[in-house]
């Protein structure tokens, strides 16, 4: 793992997002989703009612790992390994515990694993999940990594399910709460 955490803003919300590490560009700026997976990602946000400024100030960011693990040797950059993983396991425990989210928005593959067992992300992806997490029922919708090197999110089916995935976001409680927060200073 190269570089010290990465971690948003600590705010206490009922919307909680969960990435999978962060990227060599956020090491740098020390900020979750501050390069173009992030652009995409906000645009996403901003399109149910979100801009990034004000998303960053009211839902709490997460990742399965704090540190960038480093480069894939065949590019891009290299998927934490499960000890990395279980290394940094207790902190996002804690996080959950601690902000009691309503709703969960794991991002990517990594993310979405550790709360469903799946194979494809047109398993989980546009759908909600109702689970029990620290004796709470909170919601998890599940979205695609934003990442440029994937275009699973700009393809069909892949384009629809996110679609649907937003929709189900926008109408949440939690987001709706958020959306009538005080503007930002």
């Amino acid at each position: 793992m190269l570089g010290q955490p990465v971690v948003g803003e600590p705010v206490p919300s009922p919307v909680l997002l969960i990435g999978q590490a962060p990227g060599e560009k956020e090491i740098e700026v020390h900020r979750p989703f501050a390069w173009t997976a992030g652009k995409t990602l906000f645009r996403w946000f901003a399109s149910i009612g979100l801009e990034e400024r004000d998303f960053r100030q009211r839902v709490y960011m997460a990742a399965v790992c704090r540190c960038y693990p480093g480069k894939n040797p065949k590019g891009g950059d290299r998927v934490p390994t499960r000890e990395e993983i279980a290394n940094c396991a207790p902190w996002l425990e804690r996080e959950i515990e601690l902000l009691a989210p309503r709703l969960i928005l794991p991002v990517g593959k990594l993310a979405i694993a550790r709360f469903l067992e799946f194979h494809r992300l047109t398993e989980v992806v546009g759908r909600t999940f109702r689970m029990q997490i620290n004796g709470r029922k909170t919601d998890l919708v599940p979205l695609p990594h934003p990442s440029g090197a994937s275009t699973w999110h700009r393809t069909s089916p892949g384009r629809e399910l996110l679609a649907q995935a937003l929709k189900r976001i926008e109408r949440h409680p939690a987001w709706r709460s958020l959306l009538v927060a005080p503007p930002a200073d």
